[in-house]
């Protein structure tokens, strides 16, 4: 399937209802289409996974083509620099989940980026890192509790950042890791309660969500 037929078919599937709900839960409009994401998947089915066709899209600056082009793309095919590219273009944190669940967690390079891209200022640069690391916990089922623990510290360090869109991410991905096995469970409810100590009301909200969710769980 050729760009233009792909982007025809997605503006036939706009909806404004569906663009207005998106506004009002905080995701950006002025390049969107407002087609729902089931509908979005349905493309992908026809579609089939294409990586020169994932970046086509991408590089259109269309919201819900940024969200197929995250489902279509090969992840053998992705490389560190595209990875970059991506992250740094991320407007809103749907956009943000959807290409950390669809595509960054089935990367060589996943949790290299979480490590990176905690340390990044822009705000859904941050919440990918944490958005990873939570998909990376639920789906990456080979995993060691070794490769999540040193995760733990940096979900510690960045727990004060007050910005809505980040606070939920590290908040998640805390209760994601915890939620693997009865070890990791009891490392992230030691690490929230060390977070509750912290002079911030981030890391209050944080560490009690986190705590309400960990505690007494059959891990």
């Amino acid at each position: 399937m050729q760009l233009e037929e792909v982007i025809d078919r997605l503006r036939a599937m706009g909806d404004e209802r569906n663009r207005a709900g998106m506004a009002r839960f905080g995701i950006a409009t002025d390049r969107a289409f407002g087609v729902s994401v089931v509908n979005i998947r349905k493309l992908a089915k026809e579609t089939g996974k294409d990586h020169a066709l994932a970046l086509e899209l991408w590089n259109t600056g269309i919201h819900e083509a940024r969200i197929l082009a995250s489902v279509i793309d090969v992840p053998k095919a992705v490389t560190e620099e595209q990875m970059e590219q991506w992250v740094s273009d991320l407007d809103s944190w749907d956009l943000c989940d959807q290409c950390c669940a669809n595509l960054f967690d089935k990367t060589p390079f996943a949790a290299a980026k979480v490590a990176e891209w905690s340390e990044r200022e822009p705000e859904f640069e941050k919440r990918a890192a944490f958005s990873l690391l939570a998909y990376l916990a639920v789906h990456n089922k080979k995993a060691s509790d070794a490769d999540f623990l040193p995760f733990l510290r940096i979900i510690v360090r960045e727990s004060t950042d007050e910005r809505n869109f980040v606070k939920k991410a590290v908040n998640w991905s805390l209760r994601q890791i915890g939620k693997r096995n009865p070890t990791l469970n009891k490392a992230a409810i030691e690490t929230a309660q060390e977070i509750a100590s912290l002079p911030s009301r981030s890391a209050r909200w944080i560490a009690k969500d986190a705590l309400r969710e960990l505690v007494g769980r059959e891990a």
